[in-house]
């Protein structure tokens, strides 16, 4: 009798990596850092944490169990119940510590006050993004900086051109006084962004300008790629993302885009990279998404 081979079943590397944010009311993150402080450590995860008045943002890795622990942890928190996490998986941690870090923003805009928590645009499911986009009374805005923005966006987004986020709010203004130049006071907007937390903030700064339709991805780029079926997409090139895959594709496999060593911007693998002038020195901090 002839043995019958069995495929061996795929071996699941034993670091779990989790990306996570929440836009949320903390009325005292000082309280919050020693008690998440606590939690980390009891667990050995590690990585970096960012806390401020409103919210929380950041990306942790350690065993499958103390992840999940520490994620249903940080989902009692304040407005957190939804937190939003993204998974991968390592064969050795990514992070050499723990690091939970107080700060004025979770990403930084330099806006003064908005309201992410509270006054973000509509959600838009990654199924129903296409309908959105290809209406042709809808104003489609890439938030991310213009290194992202260099190997992928969807089809007909409009490029700020922006090298940092804090430059987004003086781009918007001007638009927007462009647009009720053009007899457009009030359009209709759809911002996007790697992971949902920069165009949930930058919605609910459109909407503290009087921007009343707004609109933006839930889970982002990375949830579109992962839901669409790629004969169905409308992204067009790579996702940026801040890590050493440099960039996804549909499905989020690794791309193999490579990151220049000398301005940091990343290229298609098989060109040739030349430098320009206006890439600067740029490097890439991760932002969340």
């Amino acid at each position: 009798m002839t043995a019958i081979d069995t495929p061996e079943k795929p071996v699941t590397p034993p670091i779990r990596i989790a990306a996570l944010y929440r836009f949320a009311r903390f009325d005292d993150p000082t309280a919050l850092r020693a008690e998440i402080r606590v939690w980390c450590a009891e667990l050995d995860v590690r990585g970096t944490l960012l806390l401020a008045r409103e919210g929380i943002n950041g990306t942790v890795s350690g065993t499958e169990p103390a992840i999940d622990l520490l994620v249903t942890r940080l989902r009692t928190l304040p407005d957190c119940s939804d937190l939003e996490v993204k998974y991968a998986w390592a064969d050795a941690h990514p992070f050499g510590r723990m690091k939970v870090k107080l700060k004025r923003e979770i990403v930084t805009m330099n806006a003064g006050e908005v309201d992410p928590a509270r006054n973000a645009g509509l959600y838009v499911e990654p199924q129903d993004w296409n309908a959105l986009i290809t209406d042709p009374d809808t104003i489609l805005i890439d938030t991310r900086n213009d290194y992202e923005v260099a190997i992928g966006s969807f089809a007909g987004a409009i490029d700020p051109a922006i090298r940092n986020f804090s430059e987004f709010p003086g781009w918007l203004a001007r638009e927007q006084a462009r647009w009720a130049e053009e007899g457009r006071a009030a359009p209709k907007v759809a911002m996007f962004c790697t992971g949902g937390i920069r165009c949930e903030k930058s919605t609910a700064l459109a909407r503290a300008m009087g921007l009343g339709e707004v609109y933006h991805l839930k889970g982002g780029i990375l949830r579109y790629l992962e839901a669409v079926p790629e004969n169905q997409s409308l992204w067009q090139g790579n996702c940026f993302v801040f890590d050493e895959r440099v960039s996804v594709g549909h499905g989020l496999e690794p791309s193999g885009d490579r990151m220049c060593a000398s301005c940091g911007w990343p290229y298609h693998m098989g060109e040739t990279h030349h430098c320009a002038p206006q890439h600067g020195q740029k490097k890439a901090a991760p932002e969340g998404g």
